[in-house]
């Protein structure tokens, strides 16, 4: 099976939430949480994460996690993962609570799929803040999709995470798993990457993000994944767009969609004049409002 027969497969069966002038999503993808030791790389950037739901929470934003959320190709226990970020999964119960909190499964978190899974380690959370076992997120679905159903069908928006591109993190995840647990992780050790990785390999990368452009056109409608871990802005020509991911060394990136509008953000660290140090947020590069789309169109048909 081709890429993209893999990526259109992936959205038989996605799930579909409304896009208006009133819905607020924000996107984040490849937080990588692991189990606190030297290779969990979201312990960095955990307080931005926090300090950035805390402000969509309160801004009334759905936050939609777009695969390998949590790192379970490295990692076998995602109890320990849950012990040790009790803090986000804390914010992740506040969302889902509200029914604001839906999430798609990556490659290296493709167990969620399973429903046994689902319920064994997302139903209740040790929580650091009562000092006891509290509720998490009972009868929560993983998705493999997210279609977004533009009110004024201009372009709806699909969001997946990005491993269809490749067989080995798609149909043979398993056996890139085992490789990656018990080969690529300690060969990072002595600096030899992984070459099977999409956000480690700049080929692989260009490759990716070429195949993911193709597919939005040929269906005619906006792609968002994550996976290669490069934040990409799409265009009026362009509908391909890329969260980036929650483990950069000096930023989180992910995409807000708000008034049928996609602004790429990052969250880092600055300082004020008197030395104090502050949760910034930037918009990079230009916002992309779905009616651009349509005047292209248009003026195509014109022509």
């Amino acid at each position: 099976m081709s890429c993209h027969k893999r990526i259109s497969k992936d959205f038989e069966k996605a799930l579909s939430l409304p896009l208006n002038l009133q819905t607020k999503y924000i996107i984040f993808s490849d937080c990588h949480r692991g189990t606190g030791r030297a290779n969990d790389n979201f312990t960095q950037n955990e307080v931005l994460y926090l300090a950035a739901l805390r402000h969509y929470y309160q801004c009334g934003f759905v936050y939609l996690e777009l695969g390998d959320g949590d790192e379970l190709w490295e990692n076998r226990s995602m109890k320990k993962i849950k012990e040790i970020h009790g803090h986000s999964f804390e914010m992740l119960a506040k969302f889902y609570q509200k029914n604001r909190f839906f999430a798609v499964y990556g490659n290296h978190d493709m167990v969620k799929k399973q429903k046994a899974f689902q319920k064994k380690f997302f139903d209740m959370y040790d929580s650091d803040s009562f000092l006891c076992e509290n509720s998490l997120c009972p009868g929560i679905c993983f998705y493999s999709g997210i279609i977004l159903q533009d009110a004024l069908h201009v372009k709806d928006i699909y969001l997946t995470h990005g491993h269809q591109v490749s067989i080995m993190n798609s149909t043979l995840w398993k056996i890139n798993r085992f490789l990656v647990r018990y080969v690529w992780k300690n060969l990072e050790l002595f600096g030899v990457p992984d070459p099977t990785s999409a956000a480690k390999n700049h080929t692989k990368k260009r490759e990716a993000e070429k195949l993911f452009t193709e597919w939005a056109k040929e269906n005619n409608n906006i792609l968002i994944t994550g996976h290669t871990h490069h934040p990409m802005v799409g265009s009026s020509e362009s509908p391909y767009f890329n969260t980036g991911s929650c483990i950069h060394p000096v930023a989180i990136t992910g995409i807000e969609i708000e008034n049928r509008c996609i602004s790429l953000v990052k969250w880092s660290l600055g300082t004020k004049k008197d030395q104090s140090v502050y949760v910034k947020r930037e918009i990079l590069g230009e916002t992309i409002c779905l009616d651009e789309y349509n005047r292209t169109n248009a003026r195509v048909k014109i022509l």
